[in-house]
């Protein structure tokens, strides 16, 4: 088995306030906002610690971006509840969230041929005058990688750890089967 190191570098996750905000007043009120109606109906609110930014919508929706991890967007969640609270809008539910991506690099200390790769896998994307890095749709379970010749890989699509973990075991042996295949 190949070792593989992996860091989450941003998680994209959505909730529900379940209630209406008023992005005009939450615009006048917080300066670490920016609100332009005529090109973006959501409003962004920029957080400093942890480093991220939540689209906020009128519905009340959110989605969060930039986290790290999981308790980083429950921090981030609740920091948009307090600054919701000082123009009035109080929120008793505890809101659902809901990971929408995780994106996640590292590397499998493999040297890689893309070359064969992109022929001997399915759903690759390969145009090395353009760009060094393969690209590879993994169906089951379902993720993204940019898999680049020295072993180092981006991974998005994934929802949970778990999805992951077994999206990446899954890969390796793909690519281990592929490179048997041309060695027959």
């Amino acid at each position: 088995m190949a070792k593989t190191s992996l860091k989450v570098q941003n998680i994209v996750a959505t909730t529900s306030l379940g209630k209406p905000i008023s992005l005009t007043k939450l615009a006048r009120t917080q300066s670490n906002t920016e609100y332009n109606p005529e090109t973006f109906p959501g409003l962004i609110l920029r957080i400093k610690k942890p480093k991220s930014a939540v689209l906020v919508f009128t519905s009340g929706n959110l989605v969060c971006t930039g986290t790290k991890s999981i308790q980083q967007v429950k921090q981030v969640i609740d920091l948009v509840i307090k600054q919701l609270k000082k123009i009035n809008v109080k929120i008793t539910d505890k809101p659902r969230i809901n990971v929408q991506n995780i994106v996640a690099s590292g590397s499998i200390e493999i040297q890689l041929n893309l070359n064969v790769l992109a022929l001997e896998l399915e759903n690759t994307e390969y145009e090395p005058e353009q760009f060094p890095g393969l690209v590879y749709k993994l169906v089951q379970p379902t993720a993204t990688f940019l898999l680049f010749s020295n072993g180092k890989l981006v991974c998005t699509g994934t929802k949970n750890k778990q999805q992951l973990d077994e999206s990446i075991k899954q890969l390796i042996k793909n690519i281990k089967e592929a490179m048997k295949r041309i060695e027959e």
